[in-house]
């Protein structure tokens, strides 16, 4: 039996709307090159430094440039498994140098490589407060370290409750 057209056209309309997230992906990759300007930035104002920066200063840099480069994997990540899933597959030659998750994360596996990312860069952030401790000019903020440590637990446990419904999903037979 033959759809009605109107249907057919409609379902048509839907599918081809998919191709209005492509602007969103493109809109990813300009985030993606302000942080490499800001990357550099940090890099060329610390260059001066180098010399005679002490070791707590190197490891506050070494984060602030790791945090820097977690949130741009994050956005790659979001950029290519989200056009992906949600646009059209991305088709590259044979033996292009591809990363091997693309084409394999699904959108459960894309929202625990997120959350994965998130923690990571709310654990670096945590870890750069407590590291300025260190400081003798840097007063004590508890309220502060408090509520970092708040929503990196709640980052956390949010990671925790999205791999264990993931887990139950799979043992649940389909319908």
């Amino acid at each position: 039996m033959k759809k009605p057209i109107l249907e057919e056209w409609l379902e048509r309309g839907l599918f081809a709307s998919r191709w209005l997230m492509a602007p969103f992906y493109v809109g990813l990759v300009v985030c993606l090159a302000a942080l490499i300007v800001v990357f550099f930035q940090e890099l060329a104002h610390e260059l001066p430094r180098l010399l005679s920066m002490k070791p707590e200063d190197a490891i506050m840099l070494s984060l602030s440039l790791i945090d820097l480069s977690l949130a741009a994997n994050l956005l790659v990540i979001v950029i290519l498994s989200g056009y992906e899933n949600f646009v059209s597959k991305i088709d590259l030659a044979e033996g292009a140098d591809k990363p091997e998750w693309m084409g394999t994360v699904d959108f459960s596996g894309l929202k625990m490589k997120l959350i994965a990312s998130i923690v990571a860069i709310s654990a670096i952030a945590l870890l750069k407060a407590f590291l300025k401790l260190t400081e003798p000019e840097v007063a004590l903020d508890q309220p502060r370290l408090m509520w970092l440590v708040i929503v990196h637990l709640s980052f956390v446990v949010s990671g925790v409750l999205l791999a264990v419904m993931d887990y139950v999903n799979g043992k649940v037979e389909k319908h």
